[in-house]
């Protein structure tokens, strides 16, 4: 049997996947060549060294609430999805602004008077997204699943850093999925891999500050050493589910990656063809096989030559292989537990469906602390739908440029006003910095609880899981045109 012949639907009868997806990214952006200038560093540092075009802005009027909320409402509406139908809702994000109360808890008014939906908040830096769909995929796959419902995964974070070299490798964003049978897009249950190991590579100690304590080198080596680990696990079970030997990078025609800059994911995909050198050095140039075959890769993750051979090896295929689900992530920055399932939405939105159907996508999602896992999905038919709910490179040429100053006043506020009581935006909310349809944080009251309301009067508001307008109909106590 062939790999790409290689069918789930035996472990996936009902065709378990994505039926829906939607992506958020916030209105203003800084340009990292403006950043460059600003930092006074070399030209390139940025652009060239990370890789990186632009990053996401967030003012005092996001938070992780905020943005869950409007990336959960626009997925409901876009997609005109009766909430009485979903089943479970679980949301993964590292970006804490509460101890106890869940993100989840907060996207309840959306759903009323469904409150039958099960699920909460997942947490390990950049994977609780991955986790939350490993659940949904698991509750699906249960007795517990009554065969009709529908379920939501939430991935969503807002990134943000010191001042300092990490910094630029910032960004904000969130993306929705609906999950369900008879997908287009549909799950692999069978092959998936996972490595977790202690490591303090970059981790958020301090809950009084949005900044994470990081150790470069560190984050860099744990993310190369769970590529390593789980491409070689993957191909191992692969090898043995199909039957197919000397399976390789070149056997998956997508291959996506949490992405907390580009320059990285280019060394990523080139460890890809390390490992397959390992298992195969006969099918590499002479060169190569020589020089690399006997090498021990936990010796390897900073040798500049092995990672300039493999890149530049790997690099004819790394532009239609990986490059499709890189929009995102080159334009908004890191997004955190978003990441990888951006560089999904990037992929859906820049290929033609009929180039994707019948592909197998295979993903890597990596946390710091460490989890990590690979798994792949495949794609049924043509995504005609998923493809045109998103229009990635038009929402981004929509957004509004800011200047390094202004970024640098927006992430002072927020510094200053991180976990703050009795507290009202200062940002004002204009066409120019908000899409309509964004939900903001209007208030934080003196007992840190947050009202919101949505941009463009569309009748949703919420405040303090009590009071929610929706639909032009009050429903709970006491509410006055969308704003409690």
């Amino acid at each position: 049997m062939l790999a790409s012949q290689y069918s789930s639907e035996s472990d996936n009868p009902h065709h378990f996947g994505i039926l829906a997806i939607e992506s958020y990214i916030p209105k203003l952006y800084v340009a990292q060549s403006d950043l460059e200038i600003h930092d006074n560093v070399p030209q390139g540092k940025y652009t060239i060294g990370l890789g990186q075009l632009n990053m996401a802005v967030v003012s005092d009027r996001e938070d992780i609430n905020s943005v869950s909320l409007t990336v959960v409402q626009n997925l409901l509406e876009r997609n005109n999805i009766d909430p009485s139908r979903i089943a479970r809702v679980e949301v993964g994000t590292e970006t804490i602004i509460d101890k106890s109360k869940s993100v989840k808890s907060v996207l309840m008014p959306l759903f009323y008077p469904n409150s039958n939906i099960e699920g909460i908040d997942t947490t390990n830096a950049c994977y609780g997204a991955t986790n939350a769909l490993f659940n949904t995929m698991n509750y699906l796959q249960s007795s517990a699943y009554d065969g009709t419902s529908l379920c939501i995964v939430v991935a969503a974070d807002i990134a943000v850093y010191k001042a300092g070299s990490a910094r630029p490798t910032g960004g904000a964003g969130a993306v929705a999925m609906l999950i369900g049978p008879g997908a287009d897009l549909v799950f692999e249950p069978k092959l998936r891999v996972t490595h977790i190991e202690h490591a303090y590579d970059f981790y958020k100690p301090d809950l009084h500050s949005e900044f994470p304590e990081v150790d470069g080198p560190a984050t860099v080596e744990c993310y190369l050493r769970g590529i390593d680990t789980c491409y070689s696990r993957y191909l191992d079970h692969f090898e043995k589910l199909t039957g197919e030997t000397k399976v390789n990078a070149l056997t998956f025609p997508y291959a996506l990656f949490h992405t907390p800059y580009n320059k990285l994911i280019s060394k990523a995909y080139g460890r890809f063809f390390y490992n397959d050198l390992l298992r195969h050095p006969d099918s590499f140039p002479p060169e190569l096989a020589t020089t690399y075959a006997s090498t021990d890769p936990r010796t390897t993750y900073f040798d500049k030559n092995l990672e300039k051979a493999m890149v530049d090896h790997s690099k004819a295929h790394f532009k239609s292989h990986v490059g499709p689900g890189l929009l995102l992530a080159q334009n908004v920055g890191n997004m955190y537990c978003a990441s990888l399932y951006g560089t999904l939405c990037s992929l859906l939105s820049t290929t033609a469906p009929q180039d994707l159907a019948g592909k197998r996508v295979l993903l890597f999602s990596y946390g710091s602390g460490l989890a990590s896992s690979m798994f792949s999905m495949r794609f049924r038919n043509a995504p005609e739908s998923l493809h045109a709910s998103l229009d990635v490179a038009s929402r981004l040429a929509s957004r509004t440029r800011v200047e390094a100053t202004e970024y640098e006043r927006l992430m002072a506020l927020r510094e200053k006003t991180h976990n703050v009581r009795s507290y009202v935006p200062v940002t004002l909310v204009e066409p120019e910095k908000f899409w309509d349809g964004t939900f903001v944080l209007e208030e934080v009251d003196q007992k840190f609880r947050r009202r919101y309301s949505r941009v463009g009067g569309r009748g949703v508001g919420v405040h303090g899981g009590e009071k929610v307008h929706v639909n032009g109909k009050v429903n709970g106590v006491n509410g006055v045109n969308g704003v409690h």
